[in-house]
């Protein structure tokens, strides 16, 4: 993976800037050119990565990464090729997490996810979990019970793989189904995350493979779904999480949480130098999807 971290905080492998505590839009951390930035949202760009993942001579039975090493499985999305993975886990603080009653910044979003007094760090469901890797480090984190689902049975018996790898079989469920296909009407979590597949696709194409839906969503569909959905599968005091980046329209995703009477919370950002397939400057966004006040929904 090729990903140079814009930081001001050096010692990171990438920088996670925490965003303004109230609600709003992404801060702006980079200005790309019009052409710069409708080459990096090119979802034909995009569908050629996918292509070229799985083909790749030097693609890896194993990788390394959060300091474990994982396995992976022919058409599950490789995170060795891209950065988003690894951003994953820092937001979620599973790179490095951090106490409780810590009162740095940097910290806003890891003590979201802190352990309460018995060292639990609460349920958490991860949509698109790919090779596990998010869902494996957050049981192993002491999140639990630890559910991960997929469209692609590929990248469920990946993650089962991993779980076993690493030990966490008995406390993650990994399940295949179309965002919350798989799951149970009445399950509920304190986390649920989704790593989503931010470039947008024209809504007429029509997927070679499941393997392109780790890339591209057609006319925001499946954001749409997970936009309404999402916040109906937390507890009460849980949170619904979104990972997008400027490689999506950003504009138009916020347009679509309001249509869904949601409203998008920047909790974090963090900008990225992307040249595994190009010299790609790409902010990775947080969200946290909460209802929309009832002023904006008049």
């Amino acid at each position: 993976m090729s990903a140079v971290p814009v930081a001001s905080v050096v010692s990171a492998p990438r920088a996670v800037v925490p965003a303004p505590a109230g609600p709003g839009t992404a801060p702006i951390l980079g200005c790309p050119g019009e052409a710069e930035a409708h080459q990096v949202r090119s979802f034909t760009r995009s569908l050629n990565r996918s292509r070229q993942s799985l083909t790749r001579a030097d693609r890896p039975r194993t990788f390394v990464l959060g300091g474990r090493e994982w396995d992976l499985l022919d058409e599950v999305f490789a995170p060795v090729y891209s950065p988003s993975t690894g951003v994953g886990l820092d937001f979620l603080g599973l790179n490095d997490p951090r106490p409780a009653d810590t009162d740095s910044r940097e910290a806003a979003v890891t003590t979201a996810f802190a352990p309460d007094v018995s060292g639990r760090r609460g349920s958490f469901l991860e949509i698109g979990c790919g090779t596990g890797v998010i869902a494996v480090t957050a049981a192993l984190a002491a999140h639990g019970p630890v559910v991960a689902c997929d469209i692609s049975p590929q990248a469920v018996e990946n993650t089962v793989r991993n779980a076993e790898r690493h030990g966490v079989q008995d406390r993650l469920r990994a399940v295949c189904g179309d965002l919350f296909g798989g799951l149970d009407d009445g399950e509920r979590f304190d986390t649920v995350f989704w790593s989503s597949n931010y470039v947008l696709g024209p809504t007429d194409y029509v997927y070679e493979s499941v393997h392109e839906r780790a890339y591209v969503d057609t006319g925001y569909q499946a954001h749409r779904r997970y936009l309404e959905e999402a916040p109906r599968r937390t507890t009460a005091s849980g949170a619904a999480l979104l990972h997008f980046s400027s490689r999506g329209d950003v504009a138009l995703l916020h347009r679509i949480a309001a249509e869904n009477g949601r409203e998008l919370r920047t909790l974090a950002a963090s900008l990225v130098q992307e040249g595994e397939y190009g010299n790609d400057l790409v902010e990775h966004l947080l969200f946290q999807i909460l209802p929309a006040p009832r002023s904006r929904r008049a």
